[in-house]
């Protein structure tokens, strides 16, 4: 083979394979910061003894499931059943199998189209049609003169088998097929991403509902508690009326108190019941046929390692997500751009015709025909600018949203852990005020059961302790929601490991992969 067949060859091959034109992707630089403000030792330096405090940076990250670290083993049976049960999950894993499909619908792009339309006729020309053939002659000093031939009354019969086969394709010369597939793999690895952060979010919201439900528990205990304490004073309130050294008033006053707390005490049931109701939903099950046991609220606040900030780049699935869909609309241009090129299409057709199955194999059955064509927009009134101007904007939107979701990640992280950390003092100061309050009530009691001070002393103090008991319950809840949610804005135990590669997102392993995901 001479070079000049070679480099003819070679050129062929080039062509064929086509070039990729388009904008090469570069993920865009998000310095993060050294570290988290509000974990920083000088965030803690005066803290008093006791204070919740972030696990240590060289601790273990959060992995898999991270429900566990609360230790709590209804929670994590719960936990189970919602990524077995949970139709959101559901929802959100079909999209993902929907957009590996689109990804393979694009793929077949890059294969000719073949289609047969087989065919069988058979046909008789009725005898009664006639042709007619004029015939003219001549004889010397005369004029011409015709005849009609009739053709057989018979009839024909006559038979046509049919074979064809078409091809077309169309070669992908500026990569407008390519830069197709890439988009819609980064579209299936944007679902995937999507379906992680729905995980992560139904997670959360279970993981808060049941310690709001059991934070309704503690609610309940404490005016169930009240209630009995209550009737003792009314009890006490009456005897002493009766022998004279009370009057009629403090007995309302306590018969008032009673009932009130009471009061309070029936309608705790209202919003544990909605807690106990969403549970359900969570994790598949039918509101009418799913209960909780009482529990009081025990789970004590576990430490939770934070980390580094450039660490929660590659552990939220948000910004995973927003990231892959930067890519996607970068694909996407490279797709308008192609529409700057001739495109070019070749097409063959071929196939068998014979009036007898016996020759409709042979050769002088066979019929083909081969070409090709090109296409070139030759003035479309600058649509294919605009086209790419719209597609350069939409990426440039999805650079700033990506860089506003990695901000957005480093204020809940930082908010959440500020939001313990006070939470932690307030819980403290919280303790210590309830100790006075407590105190405070035993000895206006004292005082009260001696004849010294009114029932309105006693009464004073009960409301404190009460409010001071109820404040402490709404501290605890809030800590234990504050904690799930620094949890998720941590990423939970997911990380960038657990999203398929974009080559592989068609496999039977990349779908496992997005599955088994925690």
């Amino acid at each position: 083979m001479n070079s000049t067949t070679r480099f003819a060859l070679s050129a062929s091959l080039a062509l064929l394979a086509g070039c990729r034109v388009g904008p090469k992707y570069t993920k865009p630089a998000v310095p993060p910061p050294p570290a988290f403000k509000e974990s920083s030792p000088e965030a803690y330096k005066d803290a008093p003894p006791g204070l919740w405090q972030p696990a240590k940076p060289e601790d273990a990250q959060l992995k898999g499931k991270w429900w566990e670290i609360f230790n709590e083993p209804e929670l994590n049976t719960l936990e189970e059943q919602l990524d077995i049960n949970n139709q959101n999950l559901a929802l959100y894993f079909q999209n993902f199998m929907a957009a590996r499909a689109v990804v393979r619908e694009a793929r077949s792009q890059y294969y000719p189209t073949v289609t047969t339309q087989p065919s069988y006729s058979r046909e008789r020309t009725p005898g009664t049609l006639r042709n007619a053939v004029a015939t003219a002659g001549s004889g010397a000093g005369t004029g011409g003169t015709g005849t009609t031939t009739v053709a057989s009354t018979s009839g024909t019969t006559s038979t046509v088998l049919s074979l064809p086969f078409d091809v077309s394709w169309e070669p992908d010369l500026w990569g407008k097929i390519r830069n197709q597939v890439r988009e819609d793999q980064y579209a299936a690895q944007v679902s995937a991403a999507d379906l992680a952060n729905e995980r992560l979010t139904e997670q959360a919201s279970l993981a808060e509902f049941y310690f709001q439900l059991r934070g309704q528990d503690a609610l309940q205990d404490l005016y169930n508690q009240t209630v009995a304490a209550d009737q003792k004073l009314l009890d006490l309130t009456k005897a002493l009326y009766e022998t004279g050294i009370d009057d009629e008033e403090s007995v309302a006053q306590a018969d008032i108190t009673l009932k009130n707390a009471q009061e309070a005490a029936a309608g705790v049931a209202t919003n544990r019941a909605i807690y106990e109701h969403a549970i359900a939903t969570l994790i598949g099950k039918p509101a009418s046929s799913f209960s909780l046991p009482i529990k009081n609220l025990s789970t004590p606040l576990p430490p939770i390692p934070v980390g580094l900030p450039s660490e929660l780049l590659e552990r939220r699935p948000d910004i995973a997500g927003a990231e892959r869909t930067m890519a996607e609309a970068n694909a996407l241009i490279g797709v308008e751009q192609a529409a700057y090129y001739p495109s070019l299409s070749l097409s063959g057709s071929g196939g068998l015709e014979s009036s007898l199955i016996s020759t409709l194999f042979t050769t002088p059955a066979l019929a083909w025909s081969v070409g090709a064509s090109a296409a070139e927009t030759i003035f479309d009134g600058g649509l294919r600018r605009a086209t790419i101007d719209q597609y350069k904007a939409q990426y440039n939107a999805d650079v700033a949203s990506y860089k506003q979701t990695i901000l957005t990640a480093f204020q809940q992280v930082e908010d959440y852990i500020a939001t313990l950390r006070v939470n932690s003092d307030q819980m403290q100061r919280e303790d210590a005020a309830i100790k006075s309050a407590q105190h405070y009530l035993d000895l206006a009691k004292a005082r009260y059961e001696t004849g010294v001070d009114p029932y309105l002393n006693v009464l004073d103090a009960q409301n404190t302790l009460l409010s001071d008991q109820t404040t402490q319950v709404t501290l605890r809840v809030n800590q234990m929601t504050a904690a799930v949610q620094l949890v998720q804005a941590l990423g939970g135990g997911w990380d960038t490991s657990y999203l398929p590669a974009a080559g592989a997102i068609n496999t039977s392993a990349a779908a496992t992969q997005v599955q088994n995901a925690p």
